[in-house]
């Protein structure tokens, strides 16, 4: 909603038909692509034990660590192969592309056999699989969210973009129930797999209805034209939004991989019962997500941000003062953790507007690439061995630096917002979309 000359408007209404098909296909298609890839990290208490060797604890967990980790150490090459095709050949191919190598990659996984079966073979093809929904969610989410920031003008973007977000987040959702039943029902996870296929080849076919934003076409038109001092990146920005981009894998790997380690085996939860706790956050996830974007009608997004990772950095510092041990005191700092998330909705739009036009698509998508893969590396490996060396207290080695970079990255895009004018911009969202 927004107001206009007193009286609220629903921004969806005030769009163009053609701008509406265009959310529509993306938004879907996102939550689509996210179910897919989500449906491995949430049935890994099960897919784990299937491709990869039995061991002691600590080698489970380094193992378990690598296996997670491994779709983002490839991200960066990914990205870069994405960010040539948005680039260069257009936002509507790199997402169509990203769509396609999700298919291939569901039906791949589909048909594995299993560690008993092949032994590491197994191991090292499921691995590979993950690689390749690692690359086409870099593709997926970044292209979307570029797409809709170029055709959308503020505040429409700030909402309509972060419900890209939220329908990533809603994706996750389904594949979790879906996950649930498997366990409750015994059904074949294989089945799961080829159904997602399916669903992004119905996807990839659908979203060739796209058309080009009219922001890259000028910029294809005038690429000779056009001063090139424009066209420098700064590397401050570039930093500020690297920063940024850390801050939520921090805050997923805490709520969803280390907190479920005192499920498992400090209060000795099944399979079944982490999922349904898992299901349980991740409904609480999204339900903050719509509020945020709520919120976005009447704050300032980055003021948002700034508030969310004040209160973030707080939960961090607490946490390893209580005992996690206890399932209350353990739920309690996912749920706020999950509230006060180092999160990026509703401000998504506000930082690609400070990337010109014929590099935002590379640089957009390498820096998330590459945040998400050295964070969630360094916290994956790093709290296994700084929480076996200082406790529960090792959290701080890594939380504070991310939250402290974090804060400093907002900081920088609000100096940025203070000077900048919709006459600067090399984005025109408010005009039609070129055939």
């Amino acid at each position: 909603m927004m107001l206009i000359k007193g009286k609220k408007l629903n921004i969806f209404k005030t769009l163009r038909h053609d701008q509406k098909e265009a959310v529509g296909l993306l938004q879907i298609g996102t939550f689509l692509e996210y179910f897919d890839l989500m449906l491995y990290v949430h049935l890994s208490v099960l897919l784990n034990e299937l491709f990869f060797p039995k061991t002691d604890q600590r080698i489970a967990a380094l193992l378990a660590a690598f296996a997670f980790c491994s779709t983002y150490v490839f991200r960066p090459i990914g990205a870069l192969m994405f960010g040539y095709i948005g680039d260069h050949i257009g936002r509507k191919s790199a997402i169509i592309i990203s769509t396609t190598m999700m298919a291939v990659s569901c039906f791949f996984m589909s048909i594995l056999p299993t560690y008993a079966e092949v032994g590491l073979f197994a191991s090292f093809a499921m691995i590979t699989c993950r690689i390749l929904q690692s690359f086409s969610a870099t593709g997926e989410v970044i292209g979307a969210e570029i797409y809709l920031s170029e055709l959308l003008p503020p505040p429409a973007s700030y909402q309509l973009v972060s419900w890209v977000s939220e329908l990533c987040t809603l994706g996750s959702l389904v594949a979790l129930l879906v996950t649930s039943l498997i366990f409750k029902c015994n059904a074949n996870w294989r089945a799961v797999f080829i159904l997602g296929g399916m669903i992004a080849v119905s996807g990839a076919v659908a979203r060739r209805r796209l058309r080009e934003t009219p922001a890259f076409l000028r910029a294809q038109a005038n690429k000779h034209k056009e001063n090139r001092q424009k066209e420098k990146v700064s590397r401050k920005t570039s930093l500020a939004y690297f920063f940024i981009y850390s801050g939520f894998p921090l805050c997923f790997y805490i709520i969803f991989i280390y907190c479920a380690d005192f499920l498992k085996y400090s209060m000795h939860y099944t399979p079944e019962q982490i999922v349904d706790h898992n299901l349980f956050l991740t409904i609480s996830s999204f339900i903050v997500g719509i509020s945020i974007i709520l919120l976005a009608k009447k704050f300032h997004p980055l003021k948002i941000l700034k508030l969310r990772a004040l209160a973030s950095s707080a939960v961090l510092l607490i946490m390893p003062l209580l005992p996690l041990t206890d399932i209350y005191a353990l739920t309690t700092v996912q749920l706020l953790l999950t509230v006060f998330s180092l999160g990026t909705i509703p401000t998504i739009p506000i930082f690609f507007k400070y990337f010109p036009v014929q590099r935002r698509f590379t640089y957009s998508s390498v820096l998330y690439a590459i945040s998400r893969a050295i964070t969630y590396v360094v916290t994956s490996f790093g709290v296994v061995y700084l929480t076996n060396l200082l406790g529960s207290y090792g959290i701080w080695v890594i939380a504070f630096p991310i939250s402290i970079g974090f804060l400093w990255g907002v900081d920088h895009f609000s100096k940025l917002e203070e000077g900048f004018t919709y006459e600067d911009s090399s984005v025109s969202p408010a005009m039609p979309l070129a055939g």
